[in-house]
């Protein structure tokens, strides 16, 4: 399964590894849309499913779900679904992208949280575009997810040098027995390193997250 989708050009990949501890349920599972008429339900999908379509509406046809569990099922259509367990835990966003990184080996990525109820195709293309032309990390104005992210030299060692400088510290507080909660290396750490471009959005709402109850009911009302 793995090998399909090695060296790809660009691997899709939604974020869903949070505990969800503000929301008090799985963020992934929250319902869009979830209508009716004449007793059945129309137009529902949860996040996870909403994310995976506006990278498919790209383009991108090969995605993976970064979260807690790892393997492939089939979804309500049949279709399959690969999902890429984190390798380190607690390092939220950073260590489930590497994880991808390790396992398939894309030339890009686009990463995508599954918590943007409102983000567009066209938010996700515009960033698309702008990495695929200037092969550089892009993101929009103060906010760092979604984000386009080539796989060159610069990545990789940037990766490679945090990485293992966290298990060796983890390992330390380990032999040590002191407290092994070690921070790993911040999304803001990696563009010291890495050549980026951060875009002007004109919409940016589509950036509005949804982390809290109250922040899904806000949501709700521009579905």
């Amino acid at each position: 399964m793995s090998g399909a989708f090695l060296n790809q050009d660009c691997l899709g990949v939604v974020l869903a590894g949070g505990k969800s501890a503000r929301m008090g349920s799985n963020k992934a599972l929250l319902m869009r849309n979830s209508s009716t008429l004449n007793g059945q339900a129309r137009g529902s999908e949860n996040m996870l499913s909403y994310s995976k379509n506006l990278l498919k509406n790209i383009g991108i046809n090969n995605i993976v779900v970064s979260g807690s569990v790892e393997g492939s099922s089939n979804d309500d259509s049949g279709n399959a679904e690969y999902y890429v367990a984190d390798q380190f835990a607690e390092l939220g966003p950073m260590g489930g992208i590497y994880s991808v990184i390790k396992k398939y080996q894309p030339k890009a990525l686009l990463i995508l949280p599954v918590d943007l109820p409102l983000m567009t195709k066209q938010t996700l293309q515009q960033l698309k575009m702008k990495g695929e032309l200037s092969q550089k990390a892009c993101f929009f104005t103060d906010h760092f997810l979604p984000l386009y992210l080539p796989n060159n030299a610069f990545v990789e060692l940037f990766f490679t040098t945090n990485f293992a400088q966290y298990q060796q510290g983890y390992k330390n507080a380990v032999n040590e027995k002191a407290d092994k909660k070690k921070n790993g290396p911040s999304i803001r750490s990696m563009f010291a390193q890495v050549p980026h471009q951060a875009l002007a959005l004109k919409s940016p709402q589509c950036l509005f997250n949804s982390n809290t109850p109250e922040q899904w009911q806000q949501a709700q009302q521009h579905f």
